[in-house]
């Protein structure tokens, strides 16, 4: 995968985790017919610093012109190109609950170099079921879909299944999965996890909004 090959070259997960979003802006502004932008415009887009923006494209050995900037369509050439977002990229899904139906839907995955390729459950209550233009198919078919593909694993079953379906992608041998079930995953060294615990991101959350709140409750009193 692009994000291991980045880690291989001293690449900062911090700054690969920053590429899609930018990617994503210029993205907005190719749309908008802006053919040049800045450190600054992409920063404040994004939410960071314009240094930090500045040290991670230059991690991609990607420079500015001083004066000009980035030319937008050449950046998110290079960023895509390093994220291998200039191929298709095969997603198989497994669990065929309400969270991995709406993702078997999203419409977003293709524009982004992504095609849904498989749809997999353990229950023979769904096992056959059409979700748009896939059949739900029994987890033991996986190795035949996502044989000789670079595909990359979706996990979106309850968390106390989570680390059997792990184990069955990586026998298949898929060494990308992205784990939205919770809980830590047993994998080789060689398989990338991104873990995405939806009740984790809403505490942190929570917790911006108590602090904020705190903060207003103190400029209220003071002298």
């Amino acid at each position: 995968m692009a994000a291991t090959e980045l880690r291989r070259r001293g690449v900062p997960d911090a700054t690969v985790a920053r590429l899609p979003a930018y990617l994503r802006v210029l993205a907005a502004m190719a749309d908008r017919g802006v053919r040049s932008t800045s450190s600054e415009e992409l920063a404040a887009a994004v939410g960071v610093h314009s240094a930090k923006v500045r040290k991670d494209l230059s991690q991609l050995g990607t420079y500015g012109v001083r004066g000009v900037g980035y030319d937008v369509q050449h950046l998110s050439l290079e960023i895509s190109r390093e994220l291998g977002m200039t191929r298709e990229w095969a997603v198989v899904i497994v669990g065929m609950g309400h969270l991995g139906r709406a993702l078997a839907g999203h419409r977003g995955f293709f524009a982004r170099g992504f095609r849904v390729a498989g749809l997999f459950d353990v229950d023979p209550a769904v096992i056959g079921e059409r979700v748009g233009e896939l059949t739900i198919q029994d987890l033991a078919d996986l190795p035949g879909t996502v044989r000789g593909r670079d595909a990359i694993g979706v996990i979106a079953t309850p968390e106390s299944a989570a680390q059997q379906v792990a184990d069955a992608l990586v026998a298949a041998g898929v060494s990308s999965i992205l784990n939205l079930a919770g809980g830590n995953l047993a994998v080789p060294d060689a398989v990338d996890v991104r873990p995405v615990e939806v009740a984790a991101e809403l505490q942190i959350l929570a917790f911006l909004r108590q602090r904020r709140d705190f903060d207003v409750d103190l400029e209220r009193v003071a002298p």
